[in-house]
């Protein structure tokens, strides 16, 4: 039988990503996460590399504000951190001992795969879980996201309220 911490920090899942923006189908796969552990960190990551559209702590902000009917619904604790380190050093620091990703589309189960596989050599305590993204969703990304509303289109169906009106007033078009 495991020892207590080993259980204890089993019931910790990390949802990890750039959300930039939070997506419906980003938050859909936290809902469903949500219902799994007793505690679920949504780490929302620096990642500068990506060129993100919102600082940090802006995506921070709105991420908390879009889990929060998501907390309340599931009565799970959904705590949002921003993260600047390697995943497998964030996990740890938030003694998850489960590492959530979705998975939209075959394509992006390689990358993933290979991912997983590097974070249990870093840490063999920590286990990597796919959710497969609902079928309403498969095709949401935040990167689609942006070239949509920055050419004009609607977005409205692909975002929640609050990250829509964010997103459109951050790329300047008419709300």
């Amino acid at each position: 039988m495991p020892d207590r911490d080993a259980r204890e920090r089993f019931r910790v899942g990390l949802y990890p990503g750039t959300f930039d923006p939070i997506t419906n189908g980003h938050l859909d796969i936290i809902g469903r996460a949500a219902r799994m552990f007793d505690r679920l960190v949504v780490g929302v990551a620096a990642n500068a590399g990506k060129g993100p559209l919102f600082p940090l702590a802006e995506r921070v902000e709105l991420v908390a504000a879009e889990l929060a009917p998501i907390a309340a619904r599931t009565g799970a604790e959904v705590q949002v951190r921003p993260f600047d380190s390697l995943l497998i050093h964030f996990a740890q620091s938030v003694g998850a001992g489960v590492v959530v990703r979705g998975l939209r589309a075959v394509s992006d189960f390689d990358y993933e795969f290979q991912m997983a596989g590097m974070n249990s050599r870093l840490d063999g305590n920590i286990e990597t879980v796919f959710l497969t993204a609902s079928e309403r969703h498969q095709f949401i990304s935040s990167r689609f996201v942006k070239e949509i509303a920055q050419l004009g289109g609607d977005i409205a169906s692909f975002v929640p309220p609050l990250t829509l009106a964010r997103t459109l007033a951050r790329v300047g078009a008419p709300g």
